[in-house]
């Protein structure tokens, strides 16, 4: 009942015109069905003396570290002062980026054990995440945990019971999560813009060796620069190679494949947006097609998942498809598919399309009829009113996009982050949705490799 309301005030709305539902400036009306909104975001305007400055730990200085810490030192009030990885040249280009007088070890233990450090960024490859986030929370600190948030079903009940336990914030990784767009995606989907759902689409093509995972291995990179057997850590013994260590995504033994890499975050975004738990089923096929460099994970990957029906959304079907050797030069869309729209939904824009349900009979199924009944037909559909004026009233397609200044989804997951351990804010991705995101991705890893469909309790966050 409560969806059926807010999709008739929906409707309401829509026929006056899409500024009757944003409070945001339209900044382009090319046609009656076609409008163009700006997004935006108040930032409360703060400053901090040197006292009072979050201090800053990341662990796993390589390349979603970097990119996760310029993130977050965008964020006002905001420190490093220390570093860890297994590589040294990694602790090397630390330096470089944030001043010499970073403190860098290879112990992740000893960034825990210093007092100054208020929160850590928890960057490593997958199979170190829970080991790691658990040791940090129990040490007191902040901890922001790169997606997905665990290797295996089973690693995540402990982390929602140490942060719950310990009281310390804990927030998962996704980047997106905060975004403008999600926030105006949620909005949309609550007002009953797209109806009840019935499919998400999410594809993400590729096309580049690193787009594939072959990064570089740099020249300095031996025994004594990279610390391989700690590398290892909880994961099967193995001779020393420099490929598992800097293309671990590549390896079930370390990493969570594409399903950790990338469903990940569509199931984090379509979960927020729609209020989910997640999926009940999954169904996953691929194959290794090109990318045979010693990898043990697909390179193309199809994987189909069933939403059972809740308060919050009706029954519906997800697809998530991953190809990383797409001619077409790759790619990728995320799109909520209902019974009245659709909403195409990325970090910086949203797009809402609405077209017409066709009720009345076409060429096609009245060739059979003779020109008498022909018209009989119509007459009959005409009494009934199915196609009205108020029904093409409510279509057309209408974009909300971010300002150009927008300082970006994963600016806004840090903020949230920040404001949290000020006391100003809530986490939106804490431990217990990191499960069931992370959870829903595994899935596949489960399906691919066992050859059969997977059976998973969204709610207990369990296997069946």
């Amino acid at each position: 009942m409560k969806k059926e309301v807010s999709r008739r005030s929906f409707l309401r709305k829509a026929t006056l015109g899409s500024a009757a539902f944003t409070s945001a400036p339209m900044i382009l009306a090319a046609s009656a069905n076609r409008e163009k909104f700006l997004l935006n975001r108040h930032y409360e305007n703060q400053s901090f003396s040197a006292n009072d400055h979050l201090q800053l730990g990341l662990i796993g200085s390589g390349i979603q570290g970097i990119y996760d810490t310029m993130a977050a030192l965008k964020v006002d009030g905001v420190k490093l002062v220390a570093a860890c990885d297994l590589y040294t040249g990694r602790l090397d280009r630390a330096k470089e980026l944030w001043g010499a007088d970073l403190f860098t070890t290879r112990d992740y233990r000893e960034l825990l054990n210093r007092k100054d450090i208020d929160a850590v960024i928890v960057a490593t490859p997958d199979h170190w995440h829970q080991k790691i986030t658990l040791d940090a929370l129990k040490a007191g600190k902040a901890v922001y945990c790169e997606k997905p948030m665990v290797q295996n079903f089973d690693e995540g009940h402990e982390i929602i019971k140490v942060q719950k336990n310990t009281g310390s914030i804990c927030q998962v990784g996704s980047q997106g999560m905060a975004s403008l767009g999600n926030e105006k995606a949620k909005q949309l989907y609550e007002e009953g813009a797209i109806g009840e759902i019935v499919m998400l689409d999410m594809y993400n093509d590729r096309y580049s060796a690193e787009g594939a995972w072959q990064y570089p291995i740099p020249p300095d990179a031996d025994p004594t620069t990279v610390d391989f057997d700690t590398f290892l850590g909880n994961a099967p013994k193995t001779p020393y190679e420099l490929k598992r260590f800097f293309r671990w995504r590549n390896y079930q033994d370390y990493g969570t494949g594409v399903a950790g890499d990338l469903f990940v975050h569509a199931f984090s975004t379509l979960n927020h947006i729609i209020g989910s738990h997640g999926p009940s089923r999954a169904l996953s096929t691929g194959g290794l097609r090109y990318w045979k460099d010693g990898r043990d994970v697909p390179d193309v990957t199809m994987t189909l998942y069933d939403y059972p029906k809740t308060e919050n959304h009706s029954a519906f079907n997800a697809a998530f498809r991953i190809n990383f050797i797409a001619g077409s030069g790759g790619g990728g869309g995320f799109r909520l598919i209902g019974t009245e729209g659709e909403l195409e939904v990325g970090q910086n824009a949203v797009t809402l399309k609405r077209s017409k349900l066709g009720m009345v009979p076409g060429g096609y199924s009245m060739i059979a009829f003779t020109e008498e009944t022909q018209q009989k037909i119509k007459a009959e559909y005409a009494s009934k009113n199915l196609e009205n004026r108020a029904s093409s009233l409510e279509t057309g397609t209408t974009t909300w996009e971010a300002p150009r200044d927008y300082k970006g989804g994963h600016y806004d997951h840090f903020h949230t982050f920040f404001q949290t351990i000020r006391g100003k804010g809530n986490i939106i991705q804490d431990p217990t949705f990191g499960l069931r995101a992370a959870g829903a991705a595994l899935l596949a890893n489960e399906s691919f490799f066992k050859e059969r469909p997977i059976s998973w309790d969204p709610t207990a966050m369990k296997l069946i």
